[in-house]
Formats: structure tokens, sequence, C-alpha cells
């Protein structure tokens, strides 16, 4: 929408509102079945989450809110960002590489919580893996924000949802 200047020039469009600086739409066209009923619910949970509360600002886009096809391509992070007719306004590929670790620690730590449940009774030891679940959610958000920065603004709890679902599509490395 474009607003009036004053002073008889041309109109200057205007900056989009920063709740329209968000997704609407989350797809994953690669994922497959996860090997486990928690994985499963881990990644509808950040899904539901992200569309409930996100800010996705991709730097130089304008308008908003934006659908992201989220997949992993020759290697590569792919960010493919549609805006709301599902028109490609950009494309952003990371190299996984600097997520590796990260990644098989977290799906390590994912199978160490479901073992520790199913077992039962091990509350303290539950607790601590949730610790380091956490710890690793936020080092890869860390990550995330620095590898996109410059290219796609994001919140801290976006991210980390984010890195859960990056988890999800690379299962093994």
């Amino acid at each position: 929408m474009a607003e009036p200047s004053r002073g008889g020039g041309a109109a200057m469009p205007a900056e989009a509102e920063p709740a329209q600086r968000r997704l609407t739409d989350i797809l994953l066209p690669d994922a497959t079945a996860l090997p486990s009923a928690y994985a499963e619910a881990d990644r509808r949970q950040a899904v539901a989450d992200l569309l409930t509360d996100n800010r996705f600002d991709p730097i130089g886009v304008p308008g908003g809110p934006f659908a992201l096809y989220l997949c992993v391509r020759e290697g590569r992070l792919v960010f493919d960002i549609r805006d709301g007719q599902d028109t490609p306004v950009r494309a952003v590929a990371l190299a996984l590489g600097p997520f590796r670790r990260l990644i098989k620690d977290y799906h390590l730590i994912v199978e160490s919580h479901e073992q520790a449940v199913a077992e039962g009774g091990h509350e303290a030891r539950i607790q601590a893996i949730d610790m380091g679940r956490r710890g690793l959610h936020n080092e890869g958000a860390e990550l995330l924000m620095q590898r996109l920065e410059g290219r796609i603004g994001l919140d801290f709890e976006t991210a980390r949802r984010l890195f859960t679902l990056v988890c999800a599509l690379h299962q093994r490395i």
C-alpha cells in the first residue's frame, strides 16, 4: 500500500508492519517419518509453535507474511521463502557443515531422553538430559542466527524452533 507523500511528490511505499514480518506457513517438502513418536511430536510442536509466534524478516524482501519451504539440497540447508501467493521471493542456502556436530548431538540427546523415559523413574536423569537438550537448542539457535545474519532476521525463539526442524530434516549425518 502506498502512502501519499507530503509536498505533492511521488508516493513512497510504506514499510511492512512488524506483525507482517513473520511466517504463516512452513512446509518441509523432504520430510520423512521420524524414527520415533517422540521425535515426530517434537517436529509437530516446533511447527505449531512457529506458526503461533515468530519473527521472520528476510532482509531486502518487501511485504509479508511469508511461507517457508525448508529443505536440504546438495548438502545445503535451503530456506525457500515465498509470499502470500506462494511465489518464490528469495532462497537462502547455508552449508550444513557448521551444524553437523550440533545435529548429531541433538539426535543422541533425543535418544537418551526416550530411553530414560522408557526405563521410568529416573527423574533427575531426565531433567539433566532436558537441560542438555535446551543447551543444544540454544547453541543451534545462536549458530542459525549468526549464519543468517544480514539475510534473514530472526528472534531467538524462532531460531530455536527452526533448529528443531533442521534436526528433523537431517536425521543422520
